[in-house]
């Protein structure tokens, strides 16, 4: 083998060298976009949403990501707890759930995987997922739900329910469990 026949070989492998350093830049400039990064991060994040100069809602939150843009939204990803108030500042339910995301403009929150839900009855909702309009002080899931009452255990597909989780309609009934009190004599 001599020179000559190598030189076609080198352009063509410095020719695929550079065709692959050019994807990868691709890459790397898709992955760190300033629209791909929060515009403000938060660590043990308290925010209280009101209305009319009245407490409504406190949200906390280990990791809270703000991103901004066309459609901006708040990431929590490591969890949300969320304490709802009734006029005279006392808590009248609370939800919680391993991720949440807040879509500002559309005014919804969504809560995925472990979300749990406790209204001031101590009834108890769990699903995977579940959707907070504020607008319409609501929450709604198309999840298996179950809730947890005194005397019952009550299994679905879909709710909808007032944020406060005391006025509720499960949407597809799939059983239910009446829970015994073991002290009493009946």
């Amino acid at each position: 083998m001599n020179i000559r026949s190598l030189i076609p070989f080198k352009n063509v492998l410095f020719a695929v060298v550079l065709l692959s350093c050019q994807n990868d830049m691709q890459t790397i400039n898709q992955v760190t976009a300033v629209n791909t990064l929060p515009s403000e991060v938060m660590k043990d994040a308290e925010i209280l949403y009101s209305d009319s100069a009245k407490v409504k809602m406190k949200l906390v939150a280990k990791v809270l990501n703000r991103y901004a843009g066309e459609k901006p939204y708040i990431e929590m990803p490591n969890g949300l707890q969320m304490f709802f108030y009734d006029d005279s500042m006392k808590v009248n339910s609370q939800m919680k759930g391993d991720y949440g995301i807040r879509y500002e403009q559309e005014g919804k929150m969504e809560a995925k995987r472990n979300v749990e839900v406790i209204n001031i009855k101590g009834e108890k909702l769990n699903t995977e997922h579940l959707i907070w309009d504020e607008s319409k002080d609501s929450i709604y899931t198309k999840a298996f739900v179950k809730i947890t009452t005194k005397d019952e255990v009550i299994f679905g597909n879909g709710l909808e329910s007032n944020q406060d989780f005391t006025k509720y309609r499960i949407k597809k009934i799939k059983g239910m469990v009446n829970v015994k009190d073991e002290n009493s004599n009946h």
